[in-house]
């Protein structure tokens, strides 16, 4: 009886906090990225006593999202849950399909564990560095290239250019990718080094932990000892006085040390609102790169090297379409590309531009700059060198009726308007007219590479 009571005030301390778990992670990710991936995932309930205490299993319903929440979530799943339960070693995430017979694991359980803030020797830390992030994944232009090369820079042999690197951009155009590959680089031309990966969240949570259990010195020790010390997403400590204090003479020792140190936030240091007016001057100390958001081409040259590793097709015209439409940040556009991926390997389906269409839905339609048609027949004329009025004329030569087919194409790609209303912007055409426009299009964008590159153009200008 007492190992039922127990195992009962278990289960039922662990749903409790999945549930304002979750209710953190609605409001912190956003309606989209929680409803798409994070919404699917249950609390395993299990019957062994000390589950609250040790370790959370949690559930998905496919091994792609799995690994998505994974890579993505692991470890806010562990802090949100340490949070609420201070005894939580780990988070486990498994794929589990519910069919006719009993629910089965399809995938091996992925383990996410943040150590736990006890003593602990500098010579035993890990960086906790992503895989994925290297510099040989990291895709540059005009945007990004400061950004990059000063990234680059950190990482070599020899006594540092210049410390701290700053990094600032946006939510999702590449600053931590940048600063994982920093870690990664750095280990490699100096083997042996001590190198220290953490969220700005995650210092201050190890920190406060460390006060309340009055053993700071393992903590200071940790932080100070790394060769390298990266810290993600600064903009969070904003307002908190002990932590920034704790952090400036951080910042202080590890520099002072002749060591370097890559930092990340959503704004340059001058416009951190919140953060000490010490801190700030030490960063502008450093250097200070920005990191643009990407125009088409580096949208789509991302997209290129995506769909290389997924496993399975990506036609052109849906990868024209996601870089042309998903423009906000790198980080929603590969979301809609996993997305599309994701639905298509789960129903067998084939990737085609009317699949991702109805897949993404609202996700396009959300991030869709407002294109009208009129604008799409001015550009398309501008390019091609027309009159206005040849677009809607009842000219049938190749040189006014090949770029009125295109523009069809384009309103129906870019546009929410009906065949029948596209049909009456171009000279009260039939519905039919546009739909074979729109299959002709399609059809040459295979064979005849000026009406390929042509389309490409305008979807940059257009949709970009």
């Amino acid at each position: 009886m007492a190992d039922w009571q127990a195992a009962t005030g278990a289960a039922s301390g662990a749903a409790k906090a999945w549930a304002r778990v979750r209710a953190a992670l609605r409001e912190s990710a956003g309606a989209r990225v929680f409803d798409q991936w994070l919404k699917p995932m249950t609390l395993v309930e299990s019957a062994e006593p000390g589950d609250e205490g040790d370790s959370i299993r949690l559930a998905l319903p496919s091994a792609f999202m799995t690994n998505w929440v994974r890579n993505h979530y692991a470890d806010r799943l562990v802090l949100e849950f340490r949070a609420i339960l201070p005894h939580v070693r780990s988070v486990t995430i498994e794929t589990r399909i519910a069919g006719p017979g009993p629910t089965t694991i399809v995938a091996p359980p992925v383990q996410a564990a943040v150590p736990m803030p006890v003593p602990l020797s500098v010579d035993a830390e890990r960086p906790s560095l992503d895989p994925r992030f290297t510099f040989d994944g990291f895709v540059v232009d005009t945007s990004n290239r400061v950004a990059f090369n000063a990234a680059q820079a950190m990482a070599e042999a020899g006594a540092p250019r210049f410390s701290p690197l700053f990094l600032h951009s946006g939510t999702g155009q590449g600053k931590t990718h940048l600063m994982h590959a920093v870690g990664h680089a750095f280990l490699r031309t100096h083997p042996g080094a001590r190198v220290l990966c953490m969220s700005a969240e995650r210092f201050m949570f190890d920190f406060v932990s460390a006060m309340r259990a009055r053993d700071t010195f393992a903590f200071k020790a940790r932080l100070r000892g790394c060769d390298l010390l990266l810290i993600d997403d600064l903009q969070f400590i904003a307002g908190k006085d002990a932590t920034q204090e704790e952090f400036f003479h951080t910042l202080n020792e590890v520099m002072g040390a002749g060591k370097r140190v890559v930092i990340t936030a959503d704004r340059c240091p001058q416009a951190l609102d919140g953060v000490e007016p010490r801190i700030v001057s030490r960063l502008g100390g450093g250097l200070v790169a920005d990191i643009k958001p990407p125009e088409y081409p580096l949208r789509r040259a991302i997209l290129d090297r995506k769909c290389d590793g997924v496993g399975i097709a990506v036609p052109a015209d849906v990868r024209d379409l996601l870089a042309a439409r998903i423009h906000a940040n790198i980080r929603e556009l590969e979301g809609a590309l996993n997305r599309v991926v994701a639905y298509a390997q789960l129903t067998g389906e084939t990737v085609h531009l009317d699949f991702a269409v109805a897949t993404l839905g609202d996700a396009l339609r959300g991030s869709q700059r407002r294109v009208t048609i009129e604008e799409i027949q001015k550009r398309v004329g501008e390019h091609f060198e027309m009159k206005p009025l040849d677009m809607v004329s009842a000219r049938r030569s190749r040189a006014v009726a090949r770029p009125r087919q295109i523009a069809m194409y384009l309103a129906k790609r870019l546009t929410t308007r009906s065949l029948p209303e596209i049909g009456r912007k171009f000279g009260g055409r039939d519905h039919s007219t546009v739909i074979h426009a729109v299959k002709r299009i399609e059809e040459l964008r295979d064979t005849d590479r000026d009406v390929d590159a042509a389309v490409r153009v305008l979807l940059s200008e257009l949709g970009g």
